[in-house]
């Protein structure tokens, strides 16, 4: 038969509550006690029942995190850095995948507060009205990541997407291009921002041409970069540059233009946006916003574990800024 937290304790020789809290707050047990039922829980093979313990508690040591997906290498990046930090914490770590699904992700939340968990960790701000309303009266602590925005649920950390999508035009302009373009995939809120970015400079500067754009609602891959490129090029072969919406496509950017014969910087300019480690091994090394993914990651958890022990973070926005990094790509001038 299945063991109980009884069999447990009495095996122990202390309360039900005792071994309880030894394996919810091992912290808060002496050192004797703790190793006598951590031995007696592996002889027996006791698994804690979390519906027991959030009936007892009114929460599980669960927190869970929701991203819109877990093959790019971008969120694998922020989800190293979760994990790095909830290692040898008491806490567990619940992924959920959105798959860039509004309707996904409110089914999601729904799952995830159904459980009582000890917290949340989700991706965006932009949320539909009914995630909005569920997470806005969430009895647990919750951390956006990926973006900093006015009205946080909770807690935010993350970077503004319009602000580095207008650093990276203007880095363009300022290396001597004149005719630049733009390429989107998945068209998420988040690559809505980058576009309107690219828009607003581009448009101040005099040099917005709506024949320089090609974009789609399909996945990001290296491949679709390159079909993005003959397109922008097809449609306005003069284009002297390339704003893409992540680094998949610029590296597919980089590879159609050298298959047509144009020198990268000479002819026409790359930019992506991450800055994930092609970038710099490319040849040319490609142009690209560099976005702090693990460090966000880990700050975020950071931020949660501080709050379920009791410390409210100083700060409950953090907004931790980009960095351009230019690279051969764009070296012209």
């Amino acid at each position: 038969m299945r063991a109980t937290i009884s069999d447990v304790a009495r095996e122990a020789g202390v309360s039900a509550m005792t071994v309880s809290r030894a394996l919810r707050s091992p912290d808060k047990v002496s050192a004797r006690t703790l190793s006598k039922i951590r031995e007696v829980v592996e002889r027996l093979g006791y698994v804690p029942d979390p519906a027991a313990s959030a009936l007892a508690t009114g929460k599980t040591n669960v927190i869970g995190v929701l991203v819109p997906s877990v093959t790019n290498s971008v969120f694998s990046d922020v989800m190293r850095g979760i994990y790095e930090t909830a290692d040898g914490s008491t806490w567990q770590i619940q992924l959920g995948n959105s798959r860039y699904s509004p309707l996904a992700e409110e089914r999601l939340v729904r799952t995830f507060l159904s459980q009582k968990p000890a917290g949340l960790i989700i991706s965006g701000t932009d949320q539909s009205k009914e995630t909005a309303d569920l997470l806005r009266n969430a009895p647990c602590p919750i951390v956006q990541i990926m973006e900093c925005g006015p009205a946080p649920f909770d807690m935010m950390i993350g970077f503004s997407h319009l602000k580095a999508s207008r650093a990276a035009t203007r880095h363009l302009l300022e290396a001597g291009f004149t005719r630049p373009g733009y390429i989107a995939a998945r068209l998420d809120p988040r690559s809505q921002r980058r576009l309107q970015g690219f828009r607003e400079v581009a448009g101040a500067a005099g040099v917005l041409d709506e024949e320089r754009f090609a974009t789609t609602p399909r996945p990001s891959t290296v491949t679709l970069g390159c079909e993005l490129t003959a397109d922008l090029l097809s449609r306005a072969p003069d284009t002297d540059a390339i704003l893409c919406n992540n680094d998949d496509l610029a590296l597919g950017a980089l590879f159609e233009c050298q298959r047509r014969g144009l020198k990268v910087p000479q002819d026409i300019g790359i930019c992506g946006f991450n800055d994930l480690e092609m970038m710099a091994v490319a040849n040319p090394s490609i142009t690209s916003v560099r976005t702090h993914r693990l460090d966000m990651g880990r700050q975020a958890m950071a931020m949660m574990l501080e709050t379920l022990s009791g410390d409210a973070p100083d700060q409950k926005v953090i907004d931790m800024g980009f960095e351009l990094i230019p690279r051969q790509s764009t070296a012209r001038k």
